[in-house]
């Protein structure tokens, strides 16, 4: 194991002793369908690989301020997902806070690294990526803050990590390169940047940051993964594999073991700043014993994170998931049966983060006629009260264009 590995698995353990397949996804959350799974699976790696330390148990003296006072909600973040468009807009922001206000909500996730790469407000950040790849669609950052801060709406910056198409393009070393030496792309021209390089994760990290400084509360990393392409190992790619390409593992517990690698690092570099840590993962995740393909362990990444949000929209299962045919049609009890995989699995582990589903405020038309209906509000209250019977209180609501159900 190269000594990076080893310097990391060391201080994790150090800290905290002493503080302490399947479908093929298009794309984390979007309204896009997922191919047919079948069969579903619980078996566990016996231990995980690293269990990051508690930030509670860490003085507040040492915890970096921003200046900015928002309290983790008493009964449990409930929060809708905001564009940099929305979020940089005050008319709009006045109508979304009127809106959470009016609504028992009581927290934003704000894109601030975009889908695209960019990061979306000027942090003045020393980093010379973030400096270049800065578009200032939230010109003016501390006053949303503040906005924030007098609804008391828990602020939680959403940072895309590794589906990255601005640096890609920019320094396509730092991503993943057909045989010709092109740049692999998806489908839709959409590229990503390299998980097992550390300058990928310190990227990542550094934004994070940045957001801590200002006053956002949590962290949420979203594309924790490598791209679904591999889900085939002959796939061809030439990339780069780092401290990893010497690692005794073969080239699937590579991937997972540098998702998970990730989490743990990203954790530990934002403790000080006092920022809780979420990761977003594909429902999917928990049911099988890892996603190989795209590394990520919903085990070994649920014990290094405070909130794992699980995306579990109905309309993104498999036409018989669960056993429930066009689960789109049955919101209630599509969320009833994953959280009965869910929550075992969670509370089996080392650390127990909390859980913060993910759930689905639009409409998937594009399933085709009899495969999806309109969700509206008794549709978002359906998943909301499964959560409910299972004794799950916090949650996410997801629309790509932030129109919301009243």
């Amino acid at each position: 194991m190269n000594k990076f590995i080893k310097g990391l698995l060391a201080t994790s353990v150090l800290l905290a002793s002493s503080v302490l397949a399947s479908p093929v996804f298009a794309s984390e959350n979007n309204e896009s369908a997922e191919d047919e799974a079948t069969a579903i699976e619980l078996n566990l790696r016996e231990k995980p690989y690293l269990v990051a330390p508690s930030m509670a148990n860490i003085p507040n003296k040492f915890k970096y301020d921003s200046g900015i006072n928002i309290a983790y909600p008493e009964d449990g973040v409930k929060g809708i997902y905001l564009t940099p468009w929305s979020a940089g807009n005050p008319t709009r922001m006045d109508e979304l806070i009127s809106y959470v206000n009016s609504n028992d909500l009581n927290a934003m996730v704000i894109d601030i690294k975009d889908d695209e790469g960019y990061v979306v407000t000027d942090f003045k950040s020393e980093d010379a990526h973030i400096q270049k790849n800065t578009v200032d669609y939230i010109e003016n950052i501390d006053g949303l803050m503040k906005q924030l801060e007098e609804n008391q709406i828990y602020p939680i910056a959403r940072i895309v990590a590794f589906k990255d198409s601005v640096l890609a393009a920019d320094e396509p070393s730092m991503s993943f390169l057909n045989q010709d030496g092109s740049i692999w792309r998806y489908g839709n021209d959409e590229m990503f940047i390299n998980p097992f390089l550390k300058e990928t994760w310190d990227y990542a990290v550094n934004v994070g940051i940045e957001a801590a400084k200002v006053g956002f509360k949590e962290i949420q990393f979203d594309y924790v993964r490598f791209p679904e392409v591999f889900s085939d190992d002959a796939n061809g790619l030439v990339y780069d594999m780092g401290d990893y390409g010497d690692m005794d593992l073969d080239p699937t517990e590579k991937r997972v073991q540098a998702i998970t690698d990730f989490v743990a690092y990203a954790r530990e570099k934002l403790m000080p700043y006092g920022v809780e840590v979420s990761v977003d993962i594909f429902g999917y995740a928990a049911t099988v014993e890892e996603a190989s393909g795209i590394g990520q362990d919903f085990s070994d990444i649920s014990n290094n994170v405070d909130v794992i949000s699980s995306m579990i929209y109905p309309s993104h299962w498999g036409t018989t998931y669960f056993g429930i045919v066009s689960p789109d049609l049955h919101p209630y009890e599509l969320v009833d049966e994953y959280m009965k995989v869910e929550l075992p699995l969670l509370e089996s582990l080392e650390h127990t983060p909390t859980t913060r589903p993910w759930l689905q405020d639009f409409t998937a038309s594009y399933l085709g006629a009899g495969n999806y209906k309109e969700y509206g509000q008794a549709e978002v209250q359906a998943q909301v009260q499964a959560l409910a019977d299972h004794g799950v209180t916090e949650f996410l609501l997801w629309n790509a264009s932030n129109e919301y159900t009243y």
